[in-house]
């Protein structure tokens, strides 16, 4: 009976369409832009200056506010990072509260309160809102500054520093800064260890003394509020915060260079390139031309449908992903296309990136991209002015930039009004490609050889602080007499000597490592003369088994059972010794290279290259060819902290760099002629 229904409702389908007799050869005419109705804002400004917005809404019974200190950026020169400190120094303790006191009050009410270097934000259920925001508005107006919190920000930042130091994406950035807006350019500076010990506790204090003011400042309050109950407590709360006459300092505008050059950034450890094609442009909110300017760049690069995505990664399989974005500002704004790409396809990636920008500039969009571009601006749009913190993120520019109060009732209308021509003139003025920065941070070893063919573009080098440098060296000489062997005996020299590494038998070695806040649990158990056991599990549940017991083996996953055969089989048979190392010998010594700060033999043999430090003979890094989903990538595993177990030597920490993600497995346990057994390679 069920049947039936369904089958006639599917005949009555039909029925009412054939009726209706619709031409659909005839695009249908679009409809009028939706009618944006923002929620109701009340505002009103406090005799301090500070501009306070409220947006009402009674959907949920909580409350949030949102400070926004609206300076013009300074430059702190020599003490960068001076305003970022004092930021993270606010709100641990003020003159009426201690910091724990502070911290349990906001734990106990199940808030949250934050302080940050250009406002503050609070949230909570609305009947502890007041007292939550009592709190915000005392660590805004009060906070007191330690000698010990200080100090203990100095060796976080500083701890922060140093783990970026072999940050392929955070050198990237940083440099990328430096060179698009310049050292001299608020924007352009970046925190160092020197700035950082330039820095003194009177410095934190007087810059929250200085530019932590309310008459620079909005305050924005959304959610289950009276606002006439709000304005008064508001007025109550933050009535008293003194207002002061903020320093405003000139600063240069920032150039773009007169013919498109690359820049390129030497990192060694680098399994990918880092590819920025950017350029300084003129625009912010507001402008005529803005709404031209962010679909064009939404057709170019503003998702996964869009044409860098589809060129670079659908089309060319060189990256997971291509994209680009139009940065408005008040004070420097920017265009930039990016990829993070295989070492091998990064002359190729610059090619396609920039034949894409070009391509927009000097070749109309097509009407179908237009229309997708507008009915993704107008979806999300509409989706968004349900909420009520785009009403107030909206009052709040409107503010901020000086726009017309009807701005965002009319941003639908001036987004559908844009034409293919409008694009096309856009992509032209924003999009420079004829004089933007091509920023690539990379392995210059890899990458310089195939970047320098192209002759179209001058090469420049820089150093990790965006100073300008001479081109990495390629290669050293090989002393004379050095090999493979040699270099494999310095390194049993360096870990214990041919005689304690004769007297293992066998080997356990237990590590852990954190995988999106998931313990990943590595034993490995080996026994002479090579036999093998690796064995993967998470949460107790064993996710990978690869067993190996001298002559076959197998690999086992997700409970599918896999025989070890072909190239497998035959890789597994190479590993001669307990140390696998020994088959190195039959490598060949390729080249000296420099790896983080020191100097590294380095062997290929097969599609694996191996790194051993000149001067102690221990391995740095072992770096293997695997195939991918977007075809062969590099697969590197580094080695550090070596610690001696019965007289041999032992990396404690070994870095497996997966994409853009690394896993730290630190050694808990290693056992050497115990812990294994016959059972154990079955």
């Amino acid at each position: 009976m069920k049947t039936k229904i369904v089958s006639l409702i599917a005949i009555l389908a039909m029925s009412f369409a054939t009726t209706a007799q619709i031409d659909r050869s005839v695009q249908p005419k679009p409809g009028p832009a939706p009618k944006v109705q923002l929620g109701k804002v009340e505002k009103f400004t406090l005799p301090n200056g500070l501009q306070v917005i409220m947006v009402e809404n009674h959907k949920l019974p909580r409350a949030s506010a949102s400070l926004s200190i609206e300076n013009i950026p300074v430059i702190e020169g020599n003490k960068t990072g001076l305003s970022d400190m004092m930021g993270s120094l606010l709100g641990r303790g003020t003159a009426n509260i201690t910091k724990d006191e502070f911290n349990e009050k906001v734990d106990y009410l199940g808030a949250n309160v934050n302080f940050y270097s250009s406002g503050a934000s609070a949230r909570s259920l609305k009947k502890y809102f007041p007292e939550v925001l009592g709190l915000m508005a005392d660590g805004v107006k009060n906070s007191q500054f330690t000698q010990e919190e200080f100090d203990k920000e100095v060796k976080v930042t500083l701890d922060g520093l140093k783990s970026n130091e072999k940050s392929v994406t955070a050198i990237a950035r940083r440099v990328e800064s430096a060179l698009i807006y310049g050292k001299d350019h608020p924007f352009g500076e970046f925190t160092t260890k020197a700035t950082v010990g330039n820095i003194t506790l009177t410095d934190v204090q007087n810059n929250f003394n200085t530019y932590y003011k309310p008459n620079n400042a909005y305050l924005v309050i959304v959610g289950d509020i009276n606002p006439s109950e709000t304005k008064k407590m508001v007025t109550k709360l933050f009535g008293d915060w003194k207002k002061g006459n903020v320093p405003a300092l000139a600063f240069a505008k920032p150039e773009n260079v007169s013919t498109t050059e690359i820049n390129f950034i030497n990192m060694s450890n680098a399994v990918q390139s880092e590819i920025v094609v950017a350029n300084n442009i003129d625009l912010k909110l507001g402008d005529k031309d803005y709404y031209a300017a962010i679909l064009a760049n939404s057709i170019l690069g503003g998702g996964g449908t869009a044409r860098l995505f589809m060129n670079l990664r659908e089309d060319k399989g060189y990256t997971y992903g291509s994209y680009s974005s139009v940065r408005q500002n008040k004070h420097a704004a920017t265009f930039r296309a990016t990829a993070s790409v295989r070492n091998v396809v990064t002359d190729s990636s610059v090619v396609e990136i920039q034949k894409e920008i070009n391509k927009i500039r000097y070749k109309k969009a097509t009407a179908e991209e237009l229309k997708n571009a507008k009915a993704k601006y107008v979806g999300s749009f509409v989706m968004e002015v349900q909420k009520p913190a785009t009403a107030a993120r909206y009052a709040l520019n409107i503010a901020r930039y000086n726009l017309p109060t009807n701005f965002y009732e009319n941003y639908l209308k001036n987004i559908n009004a844009v034409t293919l021509d409008d694009v096309q003139n856009a992509a032209i003025k924003y999009f420079k490609a004829d004089k933007a920065r091509i920023i690539i941070t990379g392995k210059g070893i890899d990458v310089l050889k195939n970047l320098e063919k192209n002759a179209d573009y001058v090469i420049n080098y820089f150093d990790k602080e965006g100073n300008a440098t001479s081109k990495p060296a390629m290669s050293l000489p090989i002393p004379e007499g050095v090999t493979a062997s040699t270099v494999v005996d310095n390194y049993f020299n360096a870990i214990g000597g041919k005689d304690k590494i004769a007297a293992v038998k066998s080997i356990k070695i237990s590590s852990e490592a954190k995988v999106q806040g998931m313990q990943l649990n590595l034993v490995q158990k080996s026994a002479t003369p090579n036999k093998s056991s690796i064995i993967i599990s998470m949460g107790g549940n064993v996710m990978q088994k690869i067993i190996f017991d001298g002559t076959k083996g197998y690999q086992e996953a997700r409970g599918q059972k896999k025989e070890l055969a072909g190239k497998e089989l035959e890789a597994a048979k190479k590993n001669i010794s307990l140390f696998s190392d020994e088959a190195y010998r039959k490598g060949t010594l390729d080249r000296i290279e420099p790896i983080n700060g020191k100097k590294a033999y380095v062997i290929k043999l097969d599609k694996k290259e191996i790194f051993y430090d000149m001067k102690s003979g221990l391995k740095l890094k072992e770096v293997s060819t695997v195939k991918g989903p977007q075809g062969e990538v590099k697969d590197p595993v580094e080695f550090s902290d070596y610690k001696e177990i019965n007289g041999v030597k032992f990396p404690y920490l070994m870095v497996r760099s997966m994409g853009p993600m690394k896993m730290n497995f630190e050694v808990k346990e290693i056992k050497i002629n115990e812990g294994v057994s016959a059972t154990d390679f079955q």
